[in-house]
């Protein structure tokens, strides 16, 4: 008789971060959205039925819902600006390193359908350089949660956080990875799984991939960490350091180009502290092609196999 494998819930991060809003603005009044003609892909709809005099839409001009977003915050008020990552940060970069990081302005930029989510969009809808973008302004913390869990913790502390931050949110459906009562702190990574071989850093859609990348190196013996490194400024350099010097391999992966996101990061930290072998897996320095988003993780190498495969080589390589 053949067991069935019971498959996990996805959950949808926008659903969250929605829900999120919308129950810290009945608590705060200062809380208002700005959009790009982007009610619906953001989710904003519940906001704006129960706040509709909170909710700008500027429609498509992004560097003017950035200049709105800045402004209203000058004001006192608390805005989350909402859009598609890949025109949030593309259209309106100078916006956001002239009125928002230069100022140290208390702006939440949040980029909606990150990395390949669009898919079947396009090269020009996907958003895989955004974290290299922004990394290099100053003032701006980047966050990329893993479920929906963490999307909620760092919706809600990004409301109270003083400060630019940019929480970069997928519409590709994820599993629960973190407990219900997870409380989010900028900065810090989570150990997800513990192991002494190698170590796994992720975030965003990739977490939960990196998981059961370990699962099966698990089956063979191989024990992997797996970090949920979230937050990619500032980031843990204690627990990248600490992973290095442990496990004496590092393979990091992301849903953005190798250059200058996560893995460029990690890399920085252990060549820094302690360095160790290392293979990032991303996208490789190309524009990625057409086609669903969990097509074009698998097809750069970043299936659960393909994580799990590039993990065996670098073991290869410790010394």
């Amino acid at each position: 008789m053949t067991t069935q494998v019971k498959e996990p819930k996805l959950y949808d991060c926008r659903d969250a971060f929605s829900a999120t809003l919308v129950a810290m603005a009945k608590e705060n009044s200062s809380i208002v959205a700005v959009c790009n003609d982007s009610v619906g892909s953001s989710k904003l709809d519940g906001f704006r039925d129960a706040f509709p005099e909170r909710l700008i839409n500027v429609g498509i001009a992004e560097q003017t819902m950035i200049g709105v977003g800045a402004g209203l915050a000058n004001g006192g008020k608390i805005p989350f600006v909402c859009g598609a990552a890949c025109f949030l940060t593309g259209r309106a970069l100078e916006q956001i390193k002239a009125d928002v990081a230069y100022s140290d302005t208390n702006v939440k930029l949040v980029g909606i359908s990150s990395g390949m989510a669009y898919g079947n969009l396009g090269p020009t809808h996907h958003s895989t350089e955004d974290f290299a973008w922004v990394r290099a302004i100053p003032n701006i913390a980047i966050v990329a949660p893993c479920d929906n869990v963490e999307t909620a913790a760092a919706v809600a502390f990004a409301a109270e956080y003083d400060g630019p931050i940019f929480l970069r949110l997928s519409r590709t459906g994820v599993p629960q990875l973190l407990p219900d009562d997870f409380e989010f702190e900028l900065g810090k990574a989570t150990t997800l799984r513990d192991g002494t071989d190698v170590t796994l850093i992720a975030n965003g859609v990739l977490t939960h991939r990196a998981m059961n990348a370990a699962a099966l190196l698990e089956e063979e013996g191989i024990r992997a960490r797996v970090l949920n490194v979230s937050c990619v400024k500032p980031i843990d350099e204690a627990a990248i350091a600490k992973a290095a010097r442990e496990t004496g391999a590092i393979v990091t992966c992301e849903e953005h180009t190798i250059f200058g996101g996560l893995g460029g990061a990690v890399a920085e930290v252990v060549t820094d502290t302690h360095p160790v072998p290392m293979k990032r897996l991303g996208v490789p320095g190309v524009f990625p092609p057409t086609g669903s988003a969990e097509f074009l993780l698998d097809e750069f190498g970043m299936s659960p196999k393909g994580i799990a495969e590039a993990a065996r080589d670098l073991i290869k390589r410790k010394p």
